[in-house]
């Protein structure tokens, strides 16, 4: 994936930003600080009436929204475009299962499970939205509104967005954009105003989701605090001061960047959480927990679809906006961030793994995690006597992970370890956010400046900080379902941008395994078994190979580019000495263009290769070969030995399947479905100074600048 913007949007010197994004972003939320600071009870009573006007009137869209991404997400995994890889056809995951689970989990929602964990259930057992309160069944009926409001509906947001944008990126080579999910749709517009537009909306929806749990967080910070120390009061003064303090942290893990930075601090918060959860499982009641658990995620799978349609049309109270449509708009809001983000560090998984990863994993720890601190808190209330617990949360909703921990054991260390928790999952988040938002105010570049990532971290901490002094959770409230709803209509739009996709997907893959005629000689005849037993046998050096590439196989490709001209088609060699890679490009004008790469592929030498000689050094346990890419990616297979005419029928073979790609997909005018696949096969030579393009080495492509 490239680094660089559109050749006609290029950043000035020092700088990334793409200024028809930017700006709108930053007037919008300077107004929305300026406005809110000047008159905070004006502010307070605008957020009031509007909370309410978008309740009243988009809750039933809301709901159906999020049940469409739902059905959809899992529809696509399900059919045979599961098996799509998410990048070239050769790409190889960039980060191992746990580290891939802790980075999406920390930048997710961990400060809400911590936030509403306990808090959540409590509440809901204690006022339920049907039903006699503190019994029995306000219990079951508490835990199953938990997992239903963090369960797969939460992760089908995220994976959708996250889902669309990895498509698009790793696999088409567009920016890693929102407005890249609307190129089936838009074509070229992407890269124009209706793009900007849509990359400023992800933005805001961004900022207020970013905005709205740091607000939380430090909630929380301050009760733990202020339980540790009393002589800490509660307050915006001092949460205002919380949120300066941890923004001017995060600076620290911004400038670190992803892998230092974002991924440590990630496995931290995971190892942190899941230890608490232990600690909490060990000594509570821990047959209860596995019980309730195995008892909840049953009832939760049975009502499932009644639940997604629930607007509670009949009871008009004031529960579902409060509740259900406001963790579903904050999740909305929040899902360009964390779909960004998960898309990033999702490179070269299939579809199928992506949306089992992002979904079953993380909403069975999410089940987990409630049943151990909900589950022990109602037990502490029901069986234990411990029923204070509810007028405290009731009155501080953030002191309810405090409270129970006040009735376990080694209450000042978990609590101390608790705040510490919270702490870096705000700065993960902050730091996450900053990365993306910063990615998105630059048009998709994804290595920006320090100091552009270090102003978006400091524009969250100062609209949380903002929105809390105006209105408390209130206003968050308002800002997340006002920003989200835009979006919810957008990622409508990508779903069926990327639903189009795939069925011309299909169509390409149709292309590829369609019988071509076979022939008597080249590929498909008796003399080509000579070189492939050699091939199967040798382990050539790396000079061997490129002499191979720089007489055979480029006389085979000048040979079919000159009567390719003579046909008056536009066909081009190319070579790059530097990477060991030669191509032939074939171009037809309003179509998609067809390119043959052969790369010098260096590979591991096998234990079954000349097992009687030692081997000294590196050069001795290596071997390469003459591998075929197409723009799909790596083909996996070395035509090493071949001699000219073998090589030109296997070109003819490709190109071919090509050209009834094109005949059975009309429909890819005027989306041109692989316009940018062709630079994930021939990457350009890179920059000097922060290289954007991977050592085609290791399979990593490169995108350069489109030029529309």
């Amino acid at each position: 994936m490239s680094d660089a913007t559109p050749s006609n949007q290029k950043p000035s010197a020092g700088s990334t930003i793409l200024l028809p994004v930017f700006l709108p972003a930053v007037i919008v939320i300077a107004l929305l600080v300026i406005g809110t600071i000047s008159n905070p009870t004006l502010a307070a009573e605008a957020f009031s009436a509007t909370l309410a006007y978008i309740i009243s009137t988009f809750g039933w869209f809301y709901m159906l929204s999020v049940a469409f991404f739902l059905v959809f997400i899992v529809s696509i995994a399900l059919t045979k475009w599961g098996h799509i890889k998410l990048g070239p056809d050769h790409a190889d995951p960039q980060y191992s299962f746990p580290a891939w689970f802790a980075m999406l989990f920390s930048a997710g929602y961990g400060i809400a499970l911590l936030f509403f964990g306990v808090a959540e259930p409590v509440l809901h057992f204690a006022a339920p939205p049907a039903g006699a309160a503190e019994t029995v069944g306000s219990a079951r009926q508490a835990m199953q509104i938990a997992f239903f409001h963090w369960g797969f509906h939460i992760w089908a947001i995220y994976g959708l967005v996250g889902l669309v944008l990895a498509y698009f990126a790793f696999r088409h080579g567009l920016p890693l954009s929102v407005r890249s999910a609307l190129y089936p749709l838009i074509g070229e517009k992407i890269y124009g105003p209706t793009g900007h537009a849509v990359d400023v909306f992800a933005i805001l929806g961004t900022m207020f989701g970013i905005a709205t749990t740091l607000g939380l967080s430090v909630a929380q910070i301050n009760a733990g605090m202020n339980y540790l120390w009393p002589s800490i009061a509660v307050g915006p003064t001092v949460q205002v001061t919380t949120i300066a303090v941890i923004t001017a942290l995060t600076t620290v893990s911004v400038v670190a960047g992803m892998d230092k930075g974002i991924k440590r601090l990630s496995l931290l918060n995971m190892t942190l959480a899941i230890s608490l959860m232990v600690f909490v499982f060990a000594v509570g009641p821990t047959i209860h927990i596995l019980e309730t658990f195995l008892q909840n995620t049953g009832s939760y799978l049975n009502n499932i679809v009644e639940r997604t349609f629930n607007l509670q049309a009949y009871e008009r109270s004031d529960w579902i906006g409060n509740w259900t449509l406001f963790i579903f708009g904050w999740t909305i809001a929040w899902a360009p961030f964390v779909g960004l983000f998960i898309a990033k560090i999702s490179r070269g998984r299939t579809i199928r793994q992506f949306v089992i990863g992002v979904m079953l994993v993380p909403s069975m720890f999410t089940f987990l995690w409630f049943s151990v601190f909900g589950d022990t808190a109602l037990h502490l209330i029901m069986h234990e006597g411990y029923t204070s617990l509810i007028g405290e949360v009731q009155a501080d909703h953030a002191i309810a992970l405090f409270k129970l921990l006040e009735a376990l054991p080694l209450t000042s260390i978990v609590s101390f370890i608790t705040v510490l928790l919270i702490v870096t999952f705000f700065v993960t988040s902050a730091d996450s956010g900053a990365l993306v938002i910063d990615s998105l105010a630059s048009g998709g570049v994804l290595h920006t400046p320090a100091w552009q990532r270090l102003f978006w971290a400091c524009s969250a901490g100062l609209v949380a900080a903002t929105l809390l002094v105006a209105g408390g959770l209130k206003a968050l409230q308002t800002m997340t379902l006002v920003s989200a709803l835009p979006f919810a209509i957008i990622m409508i739009i990508a779903a069926l941008g990327m639903w189009r996709a795939l069925v011309i997907e299909g169509h390409h893959h149709r292309s590829l395994k369609t019988g071509v005629p076979q022939r008597l000689t080249g590929t498909s005849g008796r003399s080509l078994w000579r070189q492939r037993l050699a091939g199967l046998v040798s382990f050539p050096q790396k000079d061997e190979v490129w002499e191979f590439m720089a007489s055979t196989v480029s006389k085979a490709m000048h040979r079919v580019e000159r009567e390719l001209k003579k046909q008056d088609w536009d066909a081009q060699v190319h070579t790059d000495e530097e990477n060991d890679r030669l191509w032939l490009e074939v171009i037809k004008e309003e179509h998609v263009d067809f390119v043959y790469e052969i790369r010098c592929k260096e590979h591991a030498l096998p234990d079954y290769a000349f097992p009687e000689m030692p081997r000294g050094d590196a050069t001795d346990t290596v071997y390469y070969r003459a591998e075929v890419f197409l723009r799909r990616g790596g083909q996996s297979y070395d035509i090493f030995g071949f001699d000219q005419q073998d090589i030109i029928t296997d070109i003819l073979d490709q190109f071919e399947k090509h050209l009834h790609f094109l005949d059975i997909s009309p429909g890819v005018l005027p989306w041109r479905m692989e316009e940018h696949d062709d630079m994930l096969a021939t990457p350009p030579e890179p920059p000097e100074e922060e290289p954007s393009v991977k050592d085609p080495q290791n399979d990593e492509p490169g995108t350069p600048p489109r030029d529309p």
